[in-house]
């Protein structure tokens, strides 16, 4: 029963994780500006490319987040969190901290060395 608690507990983190990162990818999309396609005729695919991509690439940031913290916690969290109190605040904190490294990553592969 132990076991099944974990896995639905890093379920959940998971499931954070992925809204996390499509909502980083949103918040690129509003930096960078508008869909500048027009909508009419063949634009429309590609108007409708451009928010699914955002959401598929959001999702593959969404997993490396997902990946990283469930690796950082059950090597190195689970063991310094046993008897503290506000150990989902502290999880939620790491969670956020693994966020701005990969989207750092994300910006400095795509923007600066342009390799994705």
């Amino acid at each position: 029963m132990k076991i099944l608690k974990q896995i639905i507990i890093y379920c959940i983190w998971t499931l954070v994780a992925l809204l996390i990162g499509i909502g980083y990818m949103r918040c690129v999309q509003v930096v960078l500006g508008v869909n500048e396609i027009p909508v009419k005729g063949g634009g429309n695919l590609l108007h409708a490319f451009f928010y699914w991509g955002a959401i598929y690439v959001g999702l593959i940031i969404g997993v490396v987040i997902a990946l990283l913290f469930i690796f950082l916690d059950v090597f190195y969290l689970k063991k310094k969190l046993k008897k503290n109190m506000e150990a989902t605040i502290i999880r939620f904190l790491f969670l956020t901290l693994i966020t701005m490294f990969v989207g750092g990553v994300h910006y400095v592969l795509e923007k600066v060395i342009d390799v994705i």
